[in-house]
């Protein structure tokens, strides 16, 4: 599903959007990125091993990630057990997919960011507590004049929280962006725009530096704003595939719990059934007066002759 915005001019002063955001942003990668000095699943000798490196790699800068876009470190926290078990599941699939770290990526993202958990109190009162305010690195990267306050990116639409931190934090290009959140590149550039405007209401230097200085400092305070929580820990590789697999045996045995139950209520009501109906036909009619029968001595032909 796709999304039109109308993208509004660059505010005076600022520096025009330029091809540089199409490119995936050059120097070490970042530190919400998964870890480079980790081996890469394709050299595992097995499913298990696989999916443990992919673990290993991903999964410590996946719960920093979910926990700039929800604010919540709990939730980040099931987030990323959420996506892994999901993983693991369907590993055949996620093993074959071209960017397994992206495939769950994504599904961490999409649980982090269900409109479920908007009815959840226990978010209202994390947002109110103001996570973060007071945590390490307030001074900002060089220049900034100030760190990035948790509620100056809660506040952005959840999508465009989603584009902010896949392509300014984490460095993909717009059109790899624009594909992980499964939207046009134009609605993409758009969200992006938009996010970082409202962003430069609280860091106003960047209204006044060129985009590929943006998108560094942009990605600065997300680190910052990352570590400016103790998050939680996450259980090893190994647990999280222990995990998986109960949960499917719980699923299983319920749903053969289930369809035991449906075939055992059809069959008592097919056996229940019929011999209800005979002894309705067969039950005695209920009436003021006893049944007399026409040919009885009482009948109405003796009655008239009385």
């Amino acid at each position: 599903m796709t999304e039109t915005l109308s993208v509004p001019a660059p505010a005076e002063g600022a520096a025009p959007e330029t091809a540089a955001d199409e490119r995936p942003a050059a120097g070490p990668p970042s530190g919400l990125a998964e870890a480079a000095d980790h081996p890469r699943p394709a050299t595992a000798d097995g499913p298990a091993e696989a999916f443990d490196l992919l673990y290993e790699r991903l999964a410590r800068p996946l719960l920093r990630q979910a926990y700039l876009l929800t604010g919540d470190r709990e939730l980040a926290g099931r987030a990323v057990r959420h996506a892994f078990r999901q993983a693991w599941e369907r590993w055949p699939e996620v093993a074959v997919d071209r960017d397994p770290a992206g495939w769950v990526r994504t599904a961490a993202y999409d649980h982090a960011l269900s409109p479920w958990h908007r009815l959840d109190p226990r978010r209202r009162a994390a947002r109110r507590g103001g996570t973060g305010k007071d945590g390490p690195g307030r001074d900002g990267p060089e220049g900034s004049g100030g760190g990035l306050p948790p509620e100056a990116l809660l506040d952005l639409p959840p999508s465009y929280r989603r584009t902010l931190l896949l392509h300014d934090g984490l460095g993909l290009g717009l059109s790899e962006t624009a594909a992980e959140s499964e939207a046009s590149t134009a609605a993409t550039a758009a969200r992006l725009m938009h996010a970082r405007e409202a962003l430069a209401e609280c860091v106003p230097v960047l209204r006044r530096v060129a985009p590929a200085r943006r998108r560094e400092i942009i990605r600065s305070l997300l680190e910052e704003l990352a570590d400016t929580e103790s998050l939680p820990e996450l259980p090893s590789a190994a647990t999280a595939r222990d995990g998986s697999e109960r949960t499917v045996r719980l699923r299983t045995g319920a749903s053969f719990g289930a369809t035991a139950l449906v075939a055992a209520a059809a069959l008592l009501a097919s056996l229940g059934g019929p011999q209800a109906h005979d002894s309705a036909r067969q039950a005695p009619q209920k009436t003021g007066a006893p049944a007399v029968s026409e040919s009885s001595p009482d009948g109405p032909e003796d009655r008239a002759a009385g």
